[in-house]
């Protein structure tokens, strides 16, 4: 046992294994706050109490929009606004990420719990279980199978359903599907119904989000050499400007109110809202319908694959955001962690009726431009949401339908990159290809748009495999340089090109295989090696082989490989295959291997 073993078995009286869990540095990668918080100042908490309250202004307007998107009653969505906010303060390792209801999460709701709650509910704790799982197992490397065009592809399908989902209420009309094709058929058909209050109001809301998001992109930084007077209406422009979302649903509120008061209403309202903090209780592992009993077994075959896409959209979602901020910002986050906080918030969540959550964009853009320092801003938007649940339900009983559209319009027009169709011509027009298949699919079903979007960006990636890049130069002696490693798909590709440049031209000659780049190899490329330098010696010729690595060569040697010939340098492979004295081959099947190769070969 080594002296540092028995030091920590003599300084602590908890058995090894233990004192090493308990050790500082496990404790801060599993629990990150108490990194931070032994250093937090009173200019952390006055940067992160701003940061909070603006969040939470943005929040609550949104999570009340995207309880209608995934079709449930508003107040689930504040049921699904604060629990992220407590967790992640405590397991998050990126200080501007926030965790909540997104609208890309809402309408994935949508699509698999049939505006039913208690469906919603479980697909959450079932959301939460299996990214715990995928934490725990190392699977995360799956999600790197889908591509960056596979999700442009998404999120774009996914802001057009949305935003055209909201024409309804942008337009006052009833009765319309939520299926995507029969909202744009309905829409249509009934435009003429279309109620003045609600469309006037409407486009005035937007128009106002839009002049505010304008404002708040022009607003000069504060500098502390500027007057008191300037800096405060500085201040008061910023607070404006970025609590925008509130100020417009506030407005559109007193609007209804006052139509209220005179006792004539243009506008469809919100209506009521269960008013108080969310009991709480397990996830409704059943449900009771008039038609009897579903059990635990038949909600998962109702949900289908939403079981599988929600938890794994909810992890690119929030990965991708918490990666984005931190290479602004100039820090590292843990992805494990990561997994581990958005999947513990699901969990815990449910239990507090909410809909799967994940990390939202916008807020966190709202959270880093506010300046927060560390994730306890979350804890100030957290209890904003729950004073809200607790004391302003009746408010929100007069919020018009036509402004929460506006809020909702205008968040996830963003959404659709227009600029990605240009850089991926510009860059790689192949992958134009998975973006418009995903596209495309996802206004049919979204798991069969992002499974075939993947299993084309998977072809793609594979058709380079199987086909890799071969350069060929011709001169004294034939030339051929692959590009990638030599895995059975490509090895009778390489075969082929060989022999249609040295063998079958007349007369045949020799060549060499320049492997520098070749950094794998299995057992079934070795088997077309073996062909291929029987192929050469039928004809009467040479090949060549030039910057073997030291794993090919061991498993080159493994494979007992007779008759192939290797040199270190193109220039020494050359002189062999032209008949120049003093130039000889290392043959990987004798004892003519150098000193330094026949190392790597016993190594």
């Amino acid at each position: 046992m080594s002296s540092s073993v028995k030091a920590m078995e003599q300084a602590s009286p908890w058995p090894v294994g233990m004192a090493a869990l308990c050790s500082p540095a496990v404790l801060h990668k599993w629990l990150p706050f108490l990194a931070w918080m032994p250093k937090y100042s009173m200019q952390w908490l006055k940067m992160d109490f701003i940061a909070g309250l603006s969040v939470g202004l943005t929040v609550i307007p949104q999570a009340l929009a995207y309880a209608e998107v995934a079709g449930l009653p508003p107040q689930y969505g504040l049921y699904s606004a604060f629990m992220g906010c407590f967790v992640y303060l405590i397991l998050g390792t990126s200080r501007d990420l926030t965790l909540g209801p997104t609208a890309i999460m809402s309408l994935l709701v949508s699509s698999y719990t049939f505006q039913e709650p208690a469906f919603a509910v479980l697909l959450t704790f079932l959301s939460g279980c299996i990214q715990l799982a995928i934490r725990f197992l190392c699977l995360g490397f799956l999600l790197d199978f889908i591509s960056c065009p596979v999700i442009k592809g998404f999120t774009s399908a996914a802001a057009i359903t949305i935003g055209f989902g909201q024409l309804r209420n942008l337009l006052g009309l009833y009765c319309i599907p939520r299926e995507f094709f029969l909202q744009v058929y309905y829409i249509f058909r009934y435009i003429g119904e279309t109620r003045v209050g609600d469309i006037v109001l409407g486009l005035v809301c937007m128009l106002l989000l839009l002049v505010l998001k304008l404002m708040r992109d022009h607003v000069p930084p504060i500098h502390p050499e500027m007057p008191p007077g300037v800096r405060l209406s500085h201040g008061l422009v910023w607070t404006a400007t970025t609590a925008r979302n509130a100020l417009v649903v506030s407005f559109a509120a007193l609007v209804a109110y006052s139509f209220e008061v005179t006792g004539y209403q243009p506008f469809i309202l919100t209506g009521n809202i269960v008013q108080g903090l969310p009991p709480f209780r397990t996830p409704p592992f059943s449900l009771s319908t008039t038609n009897g009993t579903l059990s635990f077994t038949e909600m998962l075959q109702e949900m289908g694959a939403g079981v599988a896409v929600v938890p794994l959209m909810g992890i690119l979602e929030s990965i991708a955001v918490a990666r984005s901020f931190a290479s602004q910002n100039n820090y590292r986050i843990d992805i494990n962690q990561e997994l581990m906080a958005i999947g513990t918030t699901n969990i815990l969540a449910s239990f507090f009726s909410s809909f799967p959550v994940t990390g939202s964009f916008g807020r966190t853009a709202v959270n880093a431009q506010s300046g927060v320092c560390t994730p306890a801003g979350g804890l100030v938007t957290g209890v904003l949401v729950l004073l809200s649940l607790n004391y302003l339900t009746s408010f929100f009983y007069y919020i018009p339908k036509a402004a929460l559209a506006a809020v909702i319009i205008m968040a996830v027009v963003p959404m659709f990159d227009v600029k990605i169709i240009k850089t991926l011509w510009r860059v790689k027009r192949l992958d134009l290809l998975p973006l418009c298949v995903t596209f495309l699919l996802c206004f049919w079903e979204v798991q069969y748009g992002i499974l075939a979007g993947t299993l084309v960006s998977v072809l793609i990636v594979l058709y380079s495999v199987a086909r890799p890049d071969i350069k060929v130069s011709q001169g004294p002696v034939l030339i051929l340089r692959p590009a990638s490693g030599l895995q059975f798909p490509a090895i009778e590709a390489l075969r082929n090109e060989v022999v249609s440049w040295a063998l079958e031209v007349s007369p045949a000659c020799c060549a060499i295989l320049d492997c520098r780049h070749v950094c794998s190899i299995d057992y079934t490329a070795v088997l077309g090696l073996r062909e291929l330098v029987e192929d050469f010696h039928r004809q009467g010729v040479n090949v060549a082989f030039v910057g073997l690595q030291g794993p090919i060569l061991r498993v080159l040697k493994s494979a007992d490989l007779k008759g192939i010939r290797h040199f270190t340098t193109l220039e020494e492979a050359e002189k062999y295959l032209t008949q120049e004295p003093g130039t000889q081959p290392y043959n990987i099947s004798d004892d003519s291997v150098p000193e330094h190769k026949v190392a790597l070969l016993k190594a």
